[in-house]
């Protein structure tokens, strides 16, 4: 987008559309250009004729199109609150983390313990560390999400185009994401799958937590057995839908919960587990697979797993296999 006029605070704007935003609704380009005005402002201005598209009243769910003129009425916003500046520890662990990047996406292993974005207590996420690092990105919007303690890799879209497209992929099912998790127990190799319907609760402390309900949402996730370790077992994990905590609450009700994880795991094998190095939830994003907006190239993303992990999964295996040696 672009102001057509230097119009003062308090002023009327002109604002022109350009390509990238073309197709998207009137309503949500004015929550986007009016960061922090309540969505019942936006739908009230329009509503009353405030906003005009090249010069005449239009509805909320009129999709824009390059070269609209757009009529922005003055309006009070509260002042933004003022984001903490991301340190250099942050800054260049986050740049490090950089596992693919061009002019229309960015593919980060995101580190456990840092949220993809702010809220709930989290002043800054991992989106608006972006935005500080790099403040010549124009766009910067986060294409999906992952739980604060889950890691590996995260999308994040350079352009609406480009999100717009990756979103279509995520609902259409064309983008595959592959996560490892270690389970308490031995995984059976002919588990392959789990379908138990989530649904959301919330507690009246306020916290979010997801259950097995008859009444709940449709989810499946894939399974694969990659690696025996004794009481433990290294599973590959496919989600073929997106709902919240979906593989967290799906190893739990196969009676497999992921180890080190708060919420839907065994605290007693947790705190044994963090004897071993393993102090968090042990949960990843191993791998992307989808097709790079633009160029229609098909993309296959790896994020390593940290080292103290790695490192924890080779002590493991080797105790158990000094443990079946020792049974023959």
């Amino acid at each position: 987008m672009a102001e057509k006029n230097d119009a003062p605070a308090g002023a009327v704007k002109w604002v022109e559309v350009d390509g990238e935003y073309a197709g998207q609704r009137l309503d949500n380009f004015l929550i986007n250009l009016l960061k922090g005005a309540p969505k019942a402002l936006v739908y009230r201005i329009i509503r009353k004729g405030e906003v005009r598209v090249n010069k005449g009243r239009i509805q909320a769910s009129y999709r824009i199109q390059a070269g609209d003129i757009v009529r922005v009425p003055p309006v009070r916003l509260a002042e933004p609150k003022t984001l903490p500046v991301p340190g250099r520890g942050l800054t260049e662990k986050i740049e490090s983390a950089v596992l693919y990047e061009d002019d229309r996406i960015l593919i980060i292993n995101k580190p456990s313990g840092l949220a993809v974005h702010g809220g709930s207590g989290v002043s800054l996420g991992l989106i608006e560390a972006l935005r500080q690092i790099r403040p010549q990105a124009k766009f910067l919007e986060l294409v999906h999400r992952l739980d604060r303690d889950t890691s590996g890799c995260v999308m994040v879209a350079k352009r609406r185009s480009a999100l717009k497209i990756l979103h279509e992929d995520l609902r259409q099912g064309r983008i595959n994401k592959i996560y490892h998790a270690l389970v308490v127990g031995r995984w059976p190799k002919h588990k392959l799958q789990e379908d138990a319907p989530l649904k959301k609760n919330e507690l009246q402390s306020g916290e979010r937590v997801v259950r097995a309900d008859p009444e709940g949402k449709a989810s499946l996730t894939k399974f694969k057995v990659l690696r025996n370790l004794g009481d433990l077992t290294l599973v590959e994990a496919r989600p073929v839908t997106g709902r919240t905590h979906q593989i967290r609450v799906h190893t739990q009700v196969a009676g497999h919960p992921i180890v080190g994880d708060p919420k839907y795991g065994d605290d007693q094998i947790n705190r044994a587990m963090k004897a071993q190095g393993i102090d968090r939830l042990f949960l990843h994003a191993a791998q992307l697979q989808l097709t790079l907006p633009g160029s229609g190239e098909r993309l296959v993303i790896s994020a390593p797993l940290e080292p103290k992990l790695v490192q924890a999964i080779d002590r493991l295996a080797a105790q158990h296999e000094q443990h079946y040696q020792q049974q023959q």
